[in-house]
């Protein structure tokens, strides 16, 4: 099957509220039974077709009552509210997993696992990473406020440094493990301390991670 041609360069921050590490990243069931978590982009370079889609960020947040692949979660998505009405409908397809080849993607893996679709928000978005020192910040006034820093030593208080390689990802396939906290007052409420995060630089594109 021919998809549109869809590509996406940029960075990523991911905050949940598991332990550090994320049993879902080794197939196995959420430290606390339940998932909730947060997932920003901002793309550098990108596009859906012959819409661009550089220069825009995006920001998820997602709550599931179990186990992700259970079922049952609900989505919320906020897009920079600069873009375009073009570019909003190429980054909401693209979000939902369609025109994508399937399981080639998070966006295609997770979407049939949502239940409810909140509405989507377009508002100003603030996102900076620092890959190397496992430093970042997203910020939407009113909606959302996550920092990410480097895991530390509980003895010492030295940074803890840990990089994991998924040669097969559909999210990354090299990422930095880093300690999250995030507080979020949408839809999807959140309130992660010091828990699982990571951060990669994104290449995606409709039959997978690059």
């Amino acid at each position: 099957m021919a998809y549109v041609d869809w590509s996406m360069q940029g960075h990523s921050i991911a905050n949940c509220n598991c332990d550090f590490g994320c049993p879902c990243q080794f197939n196995t069931l959420p430290t606390h039974g339940d998932c909730r978590a947060m997932t920003a982009v901002k793309i550098e370079k990108g596009h859906f077709g012959d819409v661009d889609l550089s220069g825009l960020a995006f920001c998820g947040m997602f709550a599931w009552p179990g186990a992700i692949h259970y079922g049952n979660g609900e989505a919320f998505l906020v897009i920079s509210d600069h873009a375009t009405e073009a570019q909003r409908n190429a980054l909401l397809t693209i979000v939902s997993g369609k025109e994508t080849a399937p399981g080639a993607t998070i966006f295609n893996v997770f979407a049939p696992t949502f239940a409810k679709m909140h509405d989507p928000v377009f508002a100003p978005i603030e996102f900076y990473l620092d890959l190397d020192k496992r430093i970042g910040r997203v910020r939407i006034p009113g909606v959302i406020d996550t920092s990410i820093e480097p895991i530390r030593n509980p003895v010492s208080g030295h940074e803890h440094r840990v990089s994991v390689h998924l040669p097969e990802g559909f999210e990354y396939h090299q990422a930095e493990y880093a300690s999250g906290s995030t507080r979020a007052d949408g839809p999807i409420k959140l309130t992660l301390a010091n828990s699982h995060s990571h951060v990669y630089d994104l290449h995606m594109t409709a039959n997978g991670v690059v």
